[in-house]
């Protein structure tokens, strides 16, 4: 099974037009995923205004192709300005929203943890709603913090957030680490594959770059993640947005 892992869109910024989505959208569709994931903050801003608008802007995102449906949990840009319009765009692109929610798509179970950075996210309730569908967990959501308190059956998560740093200095590291006066994320969870003896997550840095359309030793991304039985490990696929 090949999963497609995207986040942090952020339409609104000057370099997320619908014709940069549109050629994302396209690059993905090539690489011919069963099933894609859509980790969350797909608007910019903490303001309710002119919200509902961009979110208009996700509409190349209804030409995703993957037969096993395409999935999206709200991060925390967009419970922060307008969720309902955030929702209803996506929506009408077709998309699947889980929030703390769970679904069967044949051996796996695809399952949806809303954002813990905004405060939204319940594991319990998620891990209630896959245990009664059964097959086997895979999570996503989009603060990647929350995996050290994940069920010990869910040994796979997906997340995004954290931009890789978005502006990395030499020997510093991220410029920028605090928002609304908290760390925005563990820095164990900053970038790329952490394999932990229960747990492999996978975080991408994402397609977008919040309000600052400035990218600095922090290439956007989205992963490609194929998962087949009987092996030891999955193949991992970064492609650069």
């Amino acid at each position: 099974m090949r999963i497609a892992l995207l986040s942090d869109i952020h339409v609104g910024n000057l370099v997320m037009r619908p014709k940069r989505l549109r050629s994302i959208v396209d690059a993905v569709n090539e690489a011919h995923p069963d099933i894609v994931l859509l980790a969350g903050d797909f608007v910019i801003g903490e303001s309710y205004k002119g919200t509902a608008r961009r979110a208009l802007d996700l509409a190349p995102l209804a030409s995703l192709r993957a037969p096993g449906g395409v999935f999206a949990v709200l991060g925390n840009h967009d419970h922060w300005t307008d969720p309902e319009a955030v929702r209803s765009s996506l929506r009408s692109a077709g998309v699947f929203v889980l929030e703390n929610d769970a679904i069967r798509r044949g051996a796996i179970t695809i399952v949806g943890i809303d954002d813990r950075f905004s405060g939204h996210d319940n594991i319990a309730r998620s891990a209630q709603r896959a245990a009664k569908l059964g097959g086997i967990p895979i999570a996503f959501t989009h603060s990647p913090d929350l995996a050290p308190d994940m069920p010990k059956n869910m040994t796979v998560l997906f997340a995004g957030h954290t931009h890789c740093g978005q502006l990395v200095a030499p020997v510093v590291g991220p410029i920028v680490q605090y928002s609304r006066g908290r760390r925005l994320y563990d820095q164990k969870y900053s970038c790329g594959r952490i394999v932990e003896p229960r747990r492999v997550t996978i975080v991408t840095g994402g397609i977008g770059s919040g309000e600052l359309p400035l990218r600095f030793n922090a290439r956007p991304d989205w992963w490609l993640v194929e998962l087949a039985p009987w092996k030891s490990d999955a193949t991992y696929k970064r492609k650069v947005a």
